[in-house]
């Protein structure tokens, strides 16, 4: 075995401790993201995955891919939904709501479907496919030559990537909007009449140790004994002056 292979199959202390610690956070993250009853929740818990998937490319002496991970699908995507999200205020609740029928079973089976294609493909690509031109697509380096190919030979398929996610944007807001219809909107005019009308209260209530002999705000408490207490309202407010009857302690009157 080459000197080459041996070292690439060495793990070095410190990339042990960091995918030992970022590993369960990851895997926590997938779990969180998918059994989370509330949408923000769910967002956050990708969030958390994207960022140790990240860590974990440059830690692969993939520099590039893993900067492209954290700040474009985590800082730009990840974050665009979750202010999405926050936006249109989503709960569990809503969540449970079809909005077209049977897209549960249609998500599941699309899903399902597209992860044996995915994974059909990698198989086959990489049981009998040898990597070819890759020294000299990394002539003058690892992220120019990714650049080179992705703004020349890929510039449509990345147009067309970045216009889905668009759209996918987009889309969220579209079937997360909850309209209102004008008739349910209560205007101010039909408060007033809420207030006003048969059994309601409209003025506000008297607070705490005010008697039922004054409304007003100005109306000191009264002090287990019957006198008035000078700290039971505020010193802006002019007090009322009570008459003998109401200054008099309870149960003294006549």
């Amino acid at each position: 075995m080459s000197p080459m292979l041996l070292a690439a199959g060495e793990v070095g202390t410190g990339e042990a401790v960091t995918f030992w610690v970022l590993a369960p956070l990851a895997v926590l993250g997938a779990l969180g993201m998918v059994w989370a009853r509330n949408a923000v929740h769910s967002a956050l818990f990708l969030t958390m995955t994207m960022l140790s998937l990240g860590v974990f490319y440059v830690l692969q002496a993939g520099p590039f891919i893993g900067m492209v991970q954290i700040v474009v699908y985590t800082g730009a995507i990840m974050m665009l939904f979750l202010f999405v999200l926050m936006l249109v205020g989503r709960d569990s609740s809503d969540a449970l709501i079809e909005t077209l029928r049977g897209q549960r079973t249609a998500a599941v089976l699309l899903g399902l479907g597209f992860a044996g294609l995915v994974c059909t493909a990698l198989f086959q690509a990489l049981r009998t496919t040898a990597p070819a031109g890759l020294d000299k697509a990394n002539q003058a380096g690892n992220i120019q030559g990714v650049a080179k190919l992705l703004f020349t030979r890929y510039v449509f398929a990345f147009e067309v990537t970045s216009a889905l996610l668009i759209t996918a944007a987009v889309g969220a807001m579209i079937l997360a909007h909850i309209e209102r219809r004008t008739e349910d909107k209560v205007t101010q005019p039909t408060k007033m009449r809420q207030r006003f009308a048969p059994g309601n209260y409209p003025a506000p209530k008297p607070g705490p140790g005010v008697f039922a002999t004054s409304n007003s705000v100005a109306t000191p408490a009264r002090l287990p004994d019957g006198t008035p207490a000078d700290r039971s309202i505020s010193k802006i407010l002019p007090t009322r002056e009570l008459t003998s009857a109401e200054s008099a302690p309870k149960g003294t009157e006549s």
